[in-house]
């Protein structure tokens, strides 16, 4: 049965602010990203700590909710709440009125528009790269039909690029997206590109310069560089965005009568001729250019470019900076017919899996362990995202740790010269990118399966060593504040026990507590622990419990009971205010070998089971289980007696609270007071 996400996605649009707080919304791999008018009015704290929300990122200028696979779902149950059209998609502002910065607004750009086409090049790059697998171990001829018919079932979205981007860009440009993949097709028009190939030459320009260029042919007389754009990545964009302006104005001056007539043929005929003349060859010269950078990195210590690659890799998916990197490794691809670069990150994920598979062994939360295990499975196919929003990045040492790992990778791969043929999928899905579709040794592949084993131990082995301290460092943090929340509330509670009686200055009247256990009665003073053997929490006793069986004093009212079942409260019906504390320090068990059997409110009759606890297990880990029975408002009783020593059992009477009635009359009774 599918899971209903009408609840989640309710709570996620309150907390952002609500929905006229939101201009748009989309979604990629792992997270919801919102563009929203006032980011203060977001609740971050409230999102975080929201079932099916890994964290809340705020990058590229994006408000971004961290949901996990799960993410199109939740998505699709966010646009019927807030009732957005378009199909679940809604264009993003990239308006006047957005205060983030230029580098935010690239970085947007970028990732909106290859956010869409995703799915479709991870397809293309698995299918090419295995056909690209297949050939070279033999498996069939490269002069095959079924060589030919999957290799362009793989290849057709990278040789057609432009067209998809065309597409996506227009969309982010606010123009007609039809008239985007218009410009891209033309681009990589058969006709076109075998222009960029032709033996005549006409003239060269920029002759002697790293910019020289040949002329193949004319537009009414200017010389037109012709260059291959199949593949190609910045000069579709800049047409893209060029169109848009020449669109935009098209619409102010052409009537509404033949709009839809005149403003493509305007747009078209203007942008695409300035796209051939100035903005593809500029574009390709920057994509060399850049290319050229990388490479001579990479040129000077292969090695070295991997240790830097694999440690930055992840902090860029933090900032969504990567999508420059993929870019640029796209267009690489088109210049060099390979990458270096990108191809040293690829194992990365693998270093952030072994991390958080040794945090599942470690930790004690349950919350962090059902995380992690999602997490791990999400990063086995390189989506790493919900492990390091939701688990490692939180607690700062695993992801580091993790970054650490991803450097061993990358300086494996840089070792054995791997390189991308194709842009690579994701995680195990990335290794048939490194083999050579012109055939060779696939000595490079194993290279890269090796970095992704080496990432993997890596990680795992640095976090058993190095960050175990960390992985519960904030949930111990927690529970222990709410130990000493409980702590002062009890003591409020001891020193105001009821405010009328207070204001009177009456004794509570005499009662009586019985056992809370099976075991054996020692006085408060033996209990290694200054806050009850000092009296301070009030007077009682101290039982070392033979029964995991914690049982009520009396009958009376719970008034407190922790989630880690090692603290209970009651209020006794004859006003007697009861704090019983299961061992010492066993708040670091974390409800481990515990069981509670009440809530806060319930009615008990004395005897009543409260708690069930694993004397055994909570000893086995160092703790002792002798518990303290204190009475916290021991100021409104005259005097607090002992009843009995040595062995005790349930409902067998041990304190004797003396009020304004007459004294209680015990025999063999000791004062503790």
């Amino acid at each position: 049965m599918a899971k209903n996400y009408d609840n989640l996605a309710k709570t996620i649009i309150q907390d952002v602010g609500g929905k006229d707080n939101i201009n748009s919304v989309v979604h990629c791999a792992t997270r919801l990203r919102f563009k929203l008018k006032d980011k203060k009015k977001a609740n971050d704290d409230a999102l975080k700590d929201t079932d099916g929300v890994v964290t809340v990122v705020k990058a590229g200028g994006q408000y971004q909710v961290v949901i996990g696979n799960e993410v199109a779902d939740v998505y699709d149950a966010v646009l019927k709440e807030v009732g957005f059209p378009g199909g679940g998609q809604v264009p993003d502002d990239d308006g006047a009125d957005d205060d983030s910065s230029f580098i935010d607004k690239a970085v947007a750009l970028i990732s909106g528009i290859f956010t869409d086409i995703l799915a479709p090049l991870s397809a293309g790059g698995i299918i090419k790269g295995l056909v690209v697998m297949c050939a070279s171990l033999g498996w069939f001829s490269k002069t095959s039909g079924a060589y030919q018919i999957l290799y362009a079932i793989g290849d057709s979205i990278f040789f057609f690029l432009p067209v998809f981007l065309g597409f996506t860009a227009a969309r982010r440009f606010h123009m007609n997206q039809f008239i985007g993949a218009a410009i891209g097709a033309t681009l990589t028009y058969p006709s076109m590109v075998a222009l960029a190939s032709s033996k005549t030459i006409l003239s060269t320009l920029f002759k002697g310069t790293a910019f020289a260029s040949e002329v193949h042919t004319t537009f009414f007389g200017i010389p037109v560089i012709t260059m291959n754009y199949s593949s190609t990545v910045l000069p579709v964009i800049f047409t893209v965005w060029f169109a848009s302006i020449i669109e935009h104005w098209a619409k102010k001056w052409i009537s509404t009568v033949v709009q839809m007539f005149l403003v493509p043929v305007a747009t078209m005929i203007i942008a695409l001729p300035v796209a051939f003349i100035v903005i593809g060859p500029v574009m390709t010269w920057v994509g060399d250019a850049i290319g050229a950078v990388m490479q001579g990195i990479y040129n000077f210590s292969p090695i070295v470019a991997g240790i830097l690659m694999g440690a930055l890799w992840q902090v860029l998916v933090i900032f969504g900076v990567h999508w420059g990197i993929v870019a640029v490794t796209t267009a690489d691809l088109a210049a060099l017919g390979y990458d270096p670069i990108l191809a040293l990150s690829c194992m990365v994920c693998y270093a952030q899996v072994g991390v958080v598979l040794a945090m599942i062994k470690q930790t004690k939360d349950k919350k962090l362990k059902e995380t992690a295990t999602g997490a791990f499975f999400s990063g086995l196919f390189g989506v790493t995202e919900p492990a390091i929003y939701g688990v490692t990045l939180p607690r700062r040492i695993p992801f580091i740790l993790s970054c650490i790992g991803g450097a061993i990778s990358g300086a494996v791969i840089g070792a054995f010269h791997s390189v991308l043929y194709m842009l690579p999928s994701m995680g195990i899905f990335a290794i048939p990118a490194y083999a050579n579709p012109k055939g060779g040794s696939m000595t490079p592949v194993i290279g890269v399966v090796i970095a992704g084993v080496v990432a993997f131990v890596s990680g795992f082995i640095l976090q058993i060593l190095f960050g175990k301290k960390s992985v519960d460092a904030d949930y111990n943090k927690k529970q222990a504040q709410k130990v000493a929340e409980a702590a002062n509330e009890a003591t409020e509670v001891a020193n105001n026990p009821i405010v009328a009686a207070s204001e009177d200055e009456k004794l509570n009247p005499s009662t009586k507590l019985v056992s809370p256990l099976n075991g054996d009665v020692k006085p408060l003073s033996e209990i290694k622990d200054e806050v009850f053997s000092s009296g301070a929490m009030g007077q009682g006793v101290a039982i070392e419990p033979s029964e995991g069986v914690l049982h009520a004093p009396a009958d009376g009212k719970i008034a407190l009971v922790f989630p880690t079942g090692h603290v209970v409260g009651i209020n006794t019906t004859d006003g007697a205010e009861v704090l019983m504390h299961i061992g010492m320090d066993t708040v670091n068990l974390q409800g481990k070998g515990f069981k509670t059997l009440v809530q806060k409110g319930q009615e008990v009759k004395a005897g009543d089971p409260l708690v069930e606890f694993n004397i055994k297990e909570i000893k086995a880990t160092g703790y002792e289980v002798a518990t303290p029975v204190v009475v916290t408002n021991s100021k409104k009783y005259e005097s607090i007696n002992q009843v009995d020593n040595g062995t005790v059992e349930v409902d067998q009477e041990i304190l004797s609270l003396q009020g304004e009635d007459e004294k209680v009359k015990v025999s063999g009774q000791v004062q503790t007071n």
